[in-house]
């Protein structure tokens, strides 16, 4: 299988140039900026969605960058089995289409928060953390977001953790997952999730902000890592 990112570009976004550096600097993968008018996904086998804030988060976030034209081939793609990654804002637009469940709510506080926070991977089943080193505890990814509290009915929550898409919980450098650790008040401490074929993931931390030496934290890189790895053993 030959690997293709292709990272789509809202208005607003900020956060592409971050996620096109790690992958094609730090990691060598190819990868292409794909801009929201256009409907062609020029052959890319993965595609993510950055943070940002699309359109001004105008009527809540991800609400209009739903409906830009690249979002149809998106869900085409997705629905195909094709690999899609949301992060943070990228995450609220999926629930916006519906490609993922639930939603994401202002935090409980009500304020925007950008810190540093640690997430565990809920299992080790699916594409995205499968091959994240076990011995790890916590990973220490970055979040910044005002909307990040993920919620959703109680039947969907009972079939995410039935079906193992939650993906990665908030929780403290020990590896526990504590209502202390929750930093906008999600739902079982959820910072990140995928659909039923766990071929689509969203998450709230930002692991493209975490994947550089310089930046003294590199733990974004072991997810970005799996992604790579478990696709192309898939393909073998």
């Amino acid at each position: 299988m030959s690997i293709k990112f292709g990272v789509i570009v809202f208005p607003g976004s900020n956060c592409d140039d971050d996620a096109v550096y790690v992958l094609s600097k730090k990691l060598n993968q190819k990868v292409v900026k794909l801009w929201h008018k256009q409907s062609d996904l020029e052959d890319c086998t993965h595609l993510i969605l950055p943070g940002g804030f699309s359109y001004g988060d105008y009527l809540r976030s991800g609400a209009i960058a739903r409906f830009s034209p690249i979002m149809k081939s998106v869900i085409e793609h997705a629905n195909k089995g094709g690999f899609v990654l949301g992060i943070c804002n990228g995450f609220q637009i999926l629930c916006e289409a519906h490609l993922l469940p639930g939603a994401l709510l202002h935090n409980t506080n009500r304020k925007f928060i950008c810190k540093n926070v640690f997430i565990k991977p809920a299992n080790y089943s699916t594409i995205i953390t499968q091959h994240l080193p076990k011995e790890k505890k916590a990973f220490k990814i970055p979040i910044a977001h005002g909307e990040g509290n993920y919620y959703t009915d109680e039947d969907t929550l009972k079939s995410l953790q039935d079906n193992e898409q939650i993906i990665f919980q908030y929780c403290d450098e020990n590896g526990i997952v504590s209502k202390e650790s929750n930093p906008n008040g999600s739902l079982l401490n959820i910072a990140g999730i995928c659909n039923k074929q766990k071929n689509v993931f969203g998450m709230m931390p930002h692991p493209e902000r975490a994947a550089d030496e310089e930046l003294r934290n590199t733990d974004g890189l072991f997810i970005f890592q799996s992604i790579i790895e478990s696709s192309l053993a898939f393909s073998l």
